[in-house]
């Protein structure tokens, strides 16, 4: 590659850094499912899973990091590469089950947003679901017209309003410094606060965001053939996950800080609703807007992604291109569906985030192999520590899991 061009992918590099994939991934881990779980946590624990949120969001990063270097090094995403090495069977199968964790975060979003439009402007949940799956579209056409850079434009400016609409309530009332550090002491209290844990690290580490990530990076970047453009890319990408999960984990943390300050032992807190009430009663009705608001960007934002993550997870494995907004106003009907029989929101929303750490496995398991194979990813294979690492999060993760269906059905 001639100098001048090597100067010109530099440059190109270090303007994306603050402007990347990684923010769009972002969205994915402050959707409405993490409102819902770190609300939750917040109101009925206080400072008590503070580490679960801490843990789970240096986990996302490191993921998030080996979901976007994949599809740097290899050209292609995730599922695309699942696709080629699977039999038919088993690589319908996997769709499946990815396609079944598509659908719970399209539940998640959609009802988040609908609950958003009733606190707003009060709009019936329905009619606000139909609403946010209809600007969802005109969202992904920004991309189809206008080019990937406009979608993450729109998506980053989505992301800015929901960290000041979800953190603003701290500065009225700020939590206490002694026992934010006491909640970073791992422990657990009853079974209701391990389903609980295991729902935060659904709606943290996101099977979705995991399948998507690839795909963005290969999207923005293309596939990195050279030495130099690979080294550099995946430097800035170090950037752009950290910066981008530094302030997800904030957001998330904020949400839980806000709960556990100002919500805790106060009545109908379990549900958005009660908690919007409450803070309203505790922060004032400024505050409370402006966490609707941030509630609103958060559904908007997070579904346009889950659409685009569905789209990719559907043209790997499924092997057939479907357009985005076709498969928008499809996976949009099981959300209708539960706001129309009336099933609690807050409930769908919590359920939500288990079903996904349900996913989680499907999506770290083969990220792990895939990184790993030096035939696949050359000499940006994964070193021996960042294999046992990422290894590591694997076994914590599964674990987890198999005592979250354990404790589900034993009921104990």
């Amino acid at each position: 590659m001639p100098k001048t061009d090597v100067v010109k992918r530099r440059n190109s590099v270090r303007r994306a850094v603050l402007l990347g994939p990684a923010l769009v991934a972002a969205v994915a881990y402050v959707d409405p499912g993490n409102v819902a779980a770190n609300l939750t946590g917040g109101a009925r624990y206080g400072y008590l899973l503070v580490w679960v949120l801490v843990v789970a969001n240096l986990m996302a990063a490191l993921v998030q990091y080996q979901s976007a270097k994949l599809g740097i090094v290899t050209g292609k995403s995730m599922p695309q590469l699942l696709g080629a090495r699977l039999g038919t069977k088993s690589r319908r199968a996997f769709w499946a089950q990815a396609e079944l964790i598509a659908i719970a975060t399209d539940v998640a979003e959609v009802i988040g947003g609908a609950i958003a439009l009733y606190l707003l402007f009060d709009i019936p949940l329905v009619v606000g679901g139909v609403i946010v799956g209809v600007v969802s579209m005109v969202i992904l056409s920004s991309q189809n017209r206008l080019g990937q850079r406009t979608f993450e434009s729109v998506i980053i400016a989505f992301l800015a309003i929901i960290a000041v609409g979800f953190l603003s309530g701290l500065v009225i009332n700020p939590p206490d410094g002694g026992s934010i550090v006491g909640g970073l002491v791992p422990r657990f209290e009853g079974t209701g606060s391990v389903l609980l844990a295991a729902s935060m690290l659904g709606a943290t580490v996101m099977p979705h965001a995991i399948y998507v990530h690839s795909a963005l990076a290969r999207d923005r970047h293309g596939h990195a053939t050279t030495t130099l453009e690979r080294t550099s890319l995946l430097r800035a990408t170090k950037w752009d996950v950290g910066i981008a999960l530094a302030i997800a984990g904030i957001v998330n943390l904020g949400m839980l800080l806000l709960a556990a300050a100002n919500l805790q032992g106060v009545e109908g807190t379990d549900s958005i609703e009660g908690a919007h009430a409450a803070i309203d009663d505790a922060l004032g009705a400024g505050i409370a807007l402006v966490f609707a608001i941030g509630l609103l960007a958060s559904g908007l934002a997070s579904t346009a992604v889950g659409s685009y993550a569905g789209a990719t997870i559907m043209e790997g494995l499924f092997l057939k291109r479907v357009p985005l907004l076709l498969r928008r106003g499809l996976t949009m009907l099981p959300a209708l569906l539960i706001l129309a029989i009336g099933f609690d929101p807050t409930t769908a929303l919590v359920l939500s985030q288990v079903v996904l750490s349900f996913g989680i496995p499907f999506a770290l398991v083969p990220l792990w192999r895939l990184t790993n194979d030096r035939r696949l990813m050359g000499e940006q294979a994964n070193p021996p520590a960042v294999k046992a690492a990422l290894g590591i999060v694997v076994a914590l993760v599964v674990t987890l899991n198999v005592a979250l269906i354990v404790l589900t059905v034993t009921g104990v």
